[in-house]
């Protein structure tokens, strides 16, 4: 993030270049997205275009602005500035349209913890307004494909993170969105579930879905995602396909040139020397 070293009144409009309009044959466009917390810039004018039926990773150090930008483009907080599109509609104009395209896995938001985990997913399907039996019947599917069938009448405070994440995207995928936007969808899940998990996020983007994630494991990312956007300091500092972003490097090589920081111990001299 951004530290301003003052308060300073929020301008009519922040400055910059002229922002093009959004792209409306992506599955996001984001324009000019601007977003201040006090004192804080947490993201600074960022535009990005997601193509429909790619793989895209959404990489960046902590603060960087990753859940904020992917907040502000499902829905979840609105900017102070800028835009957000989905496959051609605008998020804020038209809501509900644009939302029903949506799953959407956000990081740090609390679940209704005191249902089942068959009830969490039969819920979420309710509530997009899908008829009973297609509830029960996707249910059981996303119960299985998570492996979740043992625990399917536990409480959901009772589950481990890793199978509340599990839970959690199961609930964003019911109502088979075109677009899954899924923050850290593989932190706290054990090896074998998250390879599930990525078949099942690979075959539905080779249907025609799209799915973006964000991640701090560069290559995961650089195996999993066909697109990826490295974030630093609110801004985009490289976006493309994998390919074109790292280049010659590993992209976690070039996510570190790009975004700098790189410590080597100083200071820790004594911690190398310890005779105890």
């Amino acid at each position: 993030m951004i530290t301003l070293s003052a308060p300073a009144p929020q301008p009519a409009t922040p400055q910059g270049p002229p922002v093009p309009p959004p792209d409306l044959s992506a599955a996001l466009s984001l324009r000019g997205l601007w977003k201040r917390f006090g004192e804080k810039i947490a993201v600074a004018g960022i535009s990005l275009d997601v193509p429909a039926g790619s793989f895209y990773g959404l990489v960046g150090p902590n603060g960087a602005g990753k859940t904020t930008t992917l907040s502000m483009a499902t829905g979840l907080l609105r900017p102070d500035f800028g835009s957000a599109s989905v496959l051609g509609t605008d998020l804020w104009s038209d809501t509900v349209t644009a939302k029903r395209r949506l799953g959407v896995l956000p990081d740090g938001v609390r679940l209704f913890d005191r249902l089942t985990g068959a009830q969490l997913i039969t819920y979420a399907g309710l509530l997009r307004g899908l008829d009973r039996d297609t509830v029960a019947e996707r249910t059981e599917d996303l119960l299985r494909a998570m492996d979740l069938v043992a625990d399917r009448d536990t409480f959901v405070v009772d589950y481990s993170a890793g199978m509340t994440k599990k839970v959690a995207l199961a609930s964003a995928m019911i109502h088979a969105p075109r677009v899954l936007v899924l923050d850290e969808p593989f932190e706290a899940v054990d090896p074998v579930s998250a390879a599930n998990i990525r078949d099942i996020l690979h075959a539905y983007v080779a249907d025609g879905g799209t799915v973006v994630v964000s991640s701090h494991v560069m290559d995961l990312v650089q195996r999993m995602c066909s697109h990826v956007a490295i974030v630093g300091g609110g801004h985009v500092l490289a976006a493309g396909t994998v390919d074109e972003v790292r280049g010659e490097q590993t992209l976690e090589d070039r996510f570190v040139d790009l975004v700098g920081g790189r410590k080597e111990g100083e200071g820790l001299a004594w911690l190398r020397s310890s005779s105890v």
